[in-house]
C-alpha cells in the first residue's frame, strides 16, 4: 500500500482492531498485504460469476456490491462491501465464482496472493483469528439480510439496511455520528430489498415526514437510529463489533 495511507489510515487494520489488538508487527504485515493496487470506476464488475476466481481483494476505498443476476435480467444485491472488507477471504477455494463482484462507486482494491494469506494465517495467530471474525461477521449480515427480505415489512427492510449501513462506516471510522455518505440509488435500494424503486422512494417519504431522517446530495443523517432500529426490530449485536472474548486474548498473549 502506498507510504501516505500506511501512515495515516488502513481501513482493513481498523476493522480488524475491533476484535483484536494487533502487534506492530501484525499491522506491519497488513499494510504490506497488497503489493498492487487496482482502480475501477464505478459500475464495474471486479470479478463475475463463472469466473475463475485470481485472488483474494481488501477493499481500500468506495463502496461495491456482491451481486447475482437472475435469468429474465433481475438482479439482487446481497451484501454490500466497505472499506476493510475482504472479498473474499475464501475465494481462492472455489473454482469458479457462485456470484458477481461490481462497483457502486469508483473504488481502490488491493490485490493479495493465495500465498501470502496462507503464511500470514500460519505467522500472524492474531491477524488469523481477526480474519476469521471478519468472515464470521459477513456470514452473520447474510443471516440477517435473510431475516430482513422473509420477515420484515418494507419500512422496516428501509430502516434496517440503513441502519446497518450507518453502523459499519462508523466502526471503519468513516463516521462520528449518524451521517454518512449513501451513494446508493433508489433502484440499487430496491435490488437489495426485494421492492421497487417506486415502493423505495415512498418508504423514504414515509421516514423523512416521521422525522426519522433526512438525505440531500447523497448524505444520510439518521436523526432517531434507535426508534430506526426498533422499527427494523433488531440491535447492532449481529456485527460482533466487541471485542473477543477474554480466553481468546488471553491465549493469543501466551502464544
Amino acid at each position: 500500500m502506498s507510504p501516505v495511507r500506511q501512515a495515516t489510515y488502513n481501513p482493513l487494520i481498523r476493522k480488524l482492531e475491533h476484535y483484536v489488538p494487533l502487534s506492530a508487527d501484525d499491522r506491519r504485515v497488513l499494510d504490506e498485504l497488497g503489493e498492487t493496487e487496482e482502480h475501477y470506476r464505478a459500475n464495474q464488475d471486479i470479478v463475475v460469476e463463472g469466473q475463475v476466481p485470481r485472488s483474494v481483494f481488501v477493499l481500500l476505498s468506495g463502496l461495491a456490491c456482491r451481486y447475482r443476476i437472475l435469468r429474465d435480467g433481475r438482479r439482487q444485491i446481497m451484501t454490500f462491501l466497505l472499506p476493510g472488507d475482504l472479498c473474499d477471504l475464501h475465494m481462492f477455494l472455489l473454482r469458479v465464482m457462485d456470484h458477481s463482484i461490481g462497483t457502486i462507486t469508483d473504488v481502490t482494491l488491493a490485490a493479495i496472493p493465495t500465498v501470502s494469506v496462507l503464511e500470514m494465517a500460519v505467522r500472524h495467530p492474531r491477524v488469523s483469528v481477526a480474519l476469521w471474525w471478519s468472515s464470521m461477521q459477513q456470514e452473520a449480515i447474510l443471516r440477517e439480510r435473510i431475516v430482513a427480505l422473509g420477515r420484515r415489512d418494507a419500512v422496516g427492510r428501509v430502516a434496517y439496511i440503513l441502519c446497518e449501513l450507518v453502523w459499519r462506516q462508523q466502526a471503519i471510522g468513516l463516521s462520528n455520528g449518524s451521517s454518512v455518505t449513501l451513494p446508493l440509488t433508489q433502484n440499487e435500494l430496491a435490488d437489495t430489498l426485494g421492492l421497487t424503486a417506486v415502493h423505495i422512494n415512498r418508504v423514504l417519504q414515509i421516514l423523512r415526514r416521521d422525522r426519522l431522517l433526512t438525505l440531500e446530495h447523497r448524505r444520510l443523517e439518521l436523526l432517531d437510529i434507535d426508534k430506526l432500529a426498533d422499527i427494523a426490530g433488531f440491535n447492532k449485536d449481529y456485527l460482533h463489533l466487541g471485542p473477543a472474548p477474554p480466553e481468546i486474548i488471553r491465549h493469543l498473549d501466551r502464544r
